[in-house]
This record gives C-alpha cells, sequence and structure tokens, in this order.
C-alpha cells in the first residue's frame, strides 16, 4: 500500500513538471544552433528553392572530421537539405522532373558524391534509402580561397539557360551545373502571345536578338515597338542593336541617335550612355 502511494506521488510529481517544462518551452526565445535559410532562383522562365539550415565551423574539423569522409550526409544540419525545381532541369545529362527533392552528398578527400533523393520530408539522413536515388554523380572539390565559416549553398554564375550551384564549407567547396531546356516552351508562348491584342514586340524582339533567331522578324518587332512608344529611349535601342548585329551600321546609328535624342528629353541617363555606345559601334 505504502509503495502504491509512493508511486502515484512519483508520478504526479513527473507529469507536474513535465506541464512546467512545456509551458516554459512553449514560451522560450532562443536563437538556433543552425540557422535556417531559403533562396529561390530564377533559371529561364522556372525557379530553383533551396531550404536548408547553416551550421558553423566553431573552430572544428570539418570534413574527415566532424562529417567524416564516405558518409552520406545531409548536406547542412537538422532536417535534410531541400531542392525545389518549378519546372524540369538537366543535371549532369539526366533531366529531373518538376518537384522537390532531397539533397545528399558523400564528402570524400578527392571526390564528392551528389545525390537527388525522393524523399525530402526526412531528419538528417538517418532514414536515407539509396533505392529511393533519382540521380547520382560525382564533383572534384575545390579548395576556396578563404575560410567558409558558416555553412553555404549559392548560386554564383547563371544565365538564362544554367545556373552553378555552389556547396561551401571550412576550406572545401563543390559546384555543379542546373540547366534547363525551355526554349520550345518560349516561342510557343511568344507564338501565343503574337495572338492577342496586346502583342509583346519588345520582349519577343529581344529573345529572338539574344538567342540567335530570325533578326528580320526581330527587326520588325523592334519597329512596332518603337512606333507604339516613340518617346521612350529603349525601345531604340534594341532596335539598333539588331540592326548592328545584322550588319546595318548606318540603320543602327540612326537609330541610336534617335534613342539617345528621346532618352535626353526623359532625362535617362542610362539611355544616353547606352544609345551612344551603339552609335560609337557603328561608326
Amino acid at each position: 500500500m505504502k509503495r502504491n502511494f509512493l508511486n502515484i506521488v512519483m508520478l504526479m510529481l513527473a507529469l507536474s513538471t513535465l506541464t512546467i517544462d512545456n509551458a516554459f518551452s512553449q514560451g522560450l526565445k532562443m536563437p538556433a544552433a543552425s540557422s535556417k535559410q531559403t533562396i529561390t532562383q530564377d533559371l529561364g522562365i522556372s525557379q530553383i528553392t533551396i531550404s536548408y539550415a547553416r551550421p558553423n565551423v566553431k573552430g572544428r574539423k570539418i570534413f574527415g572530421g566532424l562529417e567524416p569522409y564516405g558518409a552520406v550526409w545531409r548536406t547542412g544540419a537538422n532536417g535534410a537539405t531541400t531542392l525545389t525545381f518549378s519546372g524540369d532541369v538537366i543535371i549532369n545529362g539526366k533531366t529531373i522532373p518538376a518537384g522537390t527533392y532531397g539533397l545528399f552528398t558523400i564528402p570524400n578527400k578527392n571526390e564528392w558524391t551528389i545525390i537527388l533523393n525522393k524523399d525530402s520530408k526526412q531528419w538528417g539522413a538517418y532514414e536515407y534509402k539509396q533505392a529511393d536515388d533519382v540521380l547520382r554523380f560525382t564533383v572534384k572539390p575545390e579548395q576556396t580561397k578563404s575560410k567558409v565559416e558558416t555553412f553555404t549553398i549559392s548560386f554564383p554564375e547563371v544565365t538564362a539557360t544554367e545556373a552553378t550551384l555552389a556547396i561551401a564549407w571550412e576550406n572545401t567547396k563543390v559546384t555543379f551545373p542546373i540547366q534547363v531546356n525551355q526554349d520550345a516552351e518560349i516561342m510557343a508562348s511568344i507564338d501565343e502571345a503574337m495572338k492577342g491584342d496586346k502583342k509583346p514586340y519588345l520582349a519577343a524582339a529581344q529573345y529572338y536578338l539574344n538567342n540567335n533567331k530570325d533578326l528580320d522578324k526581330a527587326l520588325t518587332w523592334a519597329d512596332e515597338a518603337v512606333k507604339a512608344n516613340p518617346a521612350l529611349p529603349y525601345p531604340y535601342y534594341w532596335k539598333a542593336q539588331i540592326q548592328l548585329k545584322k550588319g546595318d551600321k548606318a540603320g543602327a546609328k540612326a537609330t541610336a541617335e534617335l534613342g539617345k535624342q528621346a532618352a535626353e528629353k526623359a532625362k535617362s541617363d542610362e539611355y544616353i550612355r547606352l544609345n551612344s555606345q551603339i552609335i560609337e559601334k557603328a561608326k
């Protein structure tokens, strides 16, 4: 009887302590040991979003120490690092469908394995299964120019068709490209938009110019953009660029001079400079 009474008292004390701890925790405000970061990068007409936790070196040896060589790593701290693609991408020559993936890595001294895994909702890499891999490939690590205290994933170089993803921590960095092939989709979008009442003449002309498409068609569209907004300096600039690429220096110079005049009236220093540059190139 006495033992049962003591057990009841101990249970009540434990429940009381648990309730106090929970109440205290709910009101507690403390910084996370590893800060969270989510970044979104445009790539062509789609986006890449990375969400990950950022541990610090704190004087420790990281690769070959805290993160052992040859072991699957969550590529950050806490929950698995995730990569979300709003459209299809190409990585290491393989098309990866739009969606969210876990980004895991296997660091080694002379080679890293990059892994995209179907399971993006796991804690760390404790439940990682190679059978769920969507992609595996290897890259060579580089030594950073200076120490990277806080683990960092970034996009140091981005074009209309390719983004370089970089992973850096301590004195090590690895990179790999993520590519898109959206030309057919963009061309179809332009064709469809040209059927509407508000035709995107200038945007279409710019795409044709920058992607080595039909320059005659691009020039026709640029003409329409100038006619629609003769007081604006930038349609002249883009029309002059197309003329210059077609080899029509005289036409490019004349168009850029009109663009410069429009820029002076609009007090646009940027397009005074840009149209002046075309005039110089066309001499």
